[in-house]
This record gives C-alpha cells, sequence and structure tokens, in this order.
C-alpha cells in the first residue's frame, strides 16, 4: 500500500487534519487491539538469542537494511547467524528456508530473497515454527526481521527501528495515521531506538532511558561508478524518495523517477515503458534490491540493482549493547 498524504509528519491541510481526526475513534481500537496482543506471554522461547528488529509504523522504516547489517556484524565473531521473515508477498507458508538463487519473489516474497544473500533466512507466518527450524538447521542466534507486535516467539532483545525523515508520521494510530499501536505502548517493549536517516519533522519524542542508535543510508562503494550517469530511477518500497534521495547524493544525474506501491508487482507494459524511457534518453535505470527481485527474469539484464549499506555514527557501541543485553559479550 501507498501512504496517505494526510498519515504525513508536516504540511498538512485542513482537510488532512480532518480525516485524521475523525478516523482516531478507530485508530483508538485499532491500536488497543495491537497494544493488548502484543502484551501477551511468548509461546515459546528458543534455546538460542532472539533480536527482534522492528517497527511501529506501516510501510518501511529501513528494518531490512538494519538486518542485514546486525547479521554482517554477528556473524564476524563466527556466530551461526539465521533470519526470520514473514515472506510477506510469497505463496509459500513455511517454515521453509529460502534458496537465493532457485526461490523467486512470487515464492517467498522480496525482503526474504534480499535477506538471503546474506544469511540463511526462514520464511512462515508461524513464528515459532520458523525458529524452531533455524534451531534445527543449526542456528546460534536468530535476527528477526519484523515481528515487534507478534508476541508468540521470545525475544531477548527488542529494537525499534525508526525512519528519520518520516518518524511516527502524525502520531495517530492506523487508520488515522501510520502507527500500528500508540507510541507509548512500542516504546515500553523496545530495548533500544534505531534512527535511520536525517532526523525530521515526524520523529517522536523518545523516553530518556531508552539507548538511541544513529545511521545513515549510503550507496555501497562498488556503485560510486553512479556519479554523473544519467539515469531513470524507479521503486516500489515504503518511502521510494528515500532511494531517489540516496542516488542524488550519490551523484547520479537523475532524469524521471517513478514511485508505486510498496511491494508492487511491475506489469509487462510498465517496464517496457520504462526501457522506451531509458532509449529515448540515454539513460541507465536503476532500482532498489527488492525491486530488482520481483522483477521478472527477462527484464532483470536491463536494470541495475542499487544496493546500500548503513553507516552508524558509533557501530561498536550498538554492537557491544547488543552483546552484553544477549549475554555473549
Amino acid at each position: 500500500m501507498r501512504a496517505p498524504d494526510f498519515w504525513g509528519p508536516e504540511n498538512r491541510s485542513p482537510v488532512d487534519r480532518f480525516l485524521a481526526a475523525g478516523l482516531s475513534p478507530l485508530g483508538s481500537i485499532y491500536g488497543a487491539i495491537t497494544a493488548s496482543r502484543a502484551k501477551r506471554p511468548p509461546v515459546w522461547q528458543a534455546p538460542v538469542p532472539v533480536i527482534c528488529v522492528g517497527n511501529a509504523v506501516m510501510g518501511g522504516a529501513g528494518k531490512t537494511q538494519v538486518a542485514i547489517d546486525l547479521c554482517r556484524r554477528l556473524s564476524a565473531s563466527d556466530r551461526t547467524v539465521h533470519v526470520l521473515s514473514r515472506g510477506y508477498g510469497g505463496r509459500l507458508e513455511g517454515p521453509v528456508q529460502v534458496d537465493a538463487i532457485h526461490h523467486r519473489a512470487p515464492e517467498v516474497g522480496d525482503e526474504a530473497l534480499v535477506l538471503a544473500r546474506h544469511a540463511p533466512t526462514w520464511i512462515g507466518a508461524d513464528r515459532t515454527g520458523t525458529a524452531r527450524a533455524a534451531c534445527d538447521a543449526g542456528a546460534g542466534l536468530l535476527v528477526m526481521d519484523d515481528g515487534f507486535q507478534n508476541p508468540d516467539l521470545f525475544k531477548a532483545l527488542n529494537l525499534l527501528i525508526v525512519d528519520g525523515g518520516y518518524g511516527f508520521g502524525n502520531g495517530r494510530v492506523f487508520p488515522a495515521g501510520p502507527l500500528r499501536e500508540p507510541a507509548e505502548s512500542a516504546f515500553a517493549r523496545t530495548d533500544a531506538v534505531c534512527v535511520v536517516g536525517e532526523w525530521g519533522a515526524g520523529m517522536p519524542d523518545i523516553p530518556e532511558d531508552l539507548p538511541v542508535f544513529h545511521a545513515v543510508i549510503r550507496p555501497e562503494p562498488r556503485m560510486a561508478a553512479i556519479r554523473g550517469k544519467k539515469v531513470i530511477a524507479f521503486a516500489g518500497i515504503g518511502r521510494p524518495e528515500k532511494f531517489f534521495d540516496t542516488l542524488y547524493d550519490a551523484g547520479a544525474d537523475i532524469r524521471k523517477t517513478l514511485s508505486y506501491p510498496d511491494h508492487y508487482q511491475f506489469m509487462d507494459h510498465e517496464m517496457e515503458f520504462l526501457f522506451q524511457s531509458a532509449r529515448d534518453s540515454g539513460a541507465e535505470i536503476v532500482t532498489t534490491e527488492k525491486d530488482y527481485v520481483r522483477l521478472k527474469d527477462e527484464f532483470k539484464d536491463k536494470v541495475t540493482p542499487f544496493p546500500v549499506e548503513l553507516a552508524w555514527e558509533d557501530a561498536d557501541a550498538l554492537e557491544n549493547f547488543i552483546l552484553e543485553r544477549i549475554g555473549l559479550d
């Protein structure tokens, strides 16, 4: 889905404010149900630590990128890290270990395919089932991509990921705003907050007792060659403008941008339009890794994926905090 404008953190019109206020009673009900469900006691505790990388809003906040970064950091100390993913957008029920070569996005979802390139990744709606399968396969540490509101699996650590530019939007609960639950209930289950991107108007007041770690998104070093190139960029993620800003900051000569809803399935005629636009302008077509894995195979050789990474203000402090909290320091 694409977030409606009235969910945004600033520049809201009187009509936007009216819509948000009118939907607030429904938001109160939705938020109360979510918060109540999240407080249920866990069904199962894995024999290894589980780190949950979650968020409080609908749509993207940078969770998958944080999960990838943690896999790289925590695996560096000879820990066998496996990832648990919902497999959103895929038809396989799971638990299934994702094969990054043979599986496709309609089977396991786009996020799981990207994650599987960095660590063994399991999908399934039943979080305890996927965790059991991963542990049986030799996992020594589990990174849970999303699942912050799912109480079934015990988490040794909850990291709340917040998009710095969007924050909590207008601060209201769905459908009046982007929040899945009230901010206070989300913070109550949080061990640390990870802010991705520059701080903007929608950033909430974070409780003083919660550690805060800050990172920015930057292109992987091998993408430095994008500087000065004419590109047409498209993206179907939570906030496509974040991707376009990253391309701009990398020095790309952006000729056109096209935005689609999150997890969008691109149609053949839409791709043909992109290819024709690229031919007409002599530009290269660029998209995110998540969008790239959703493309049909016959389109992939005409599109360049643009991988990014996180740069933390204090990566050592984050890593030490995590290891201390899960008892592996």
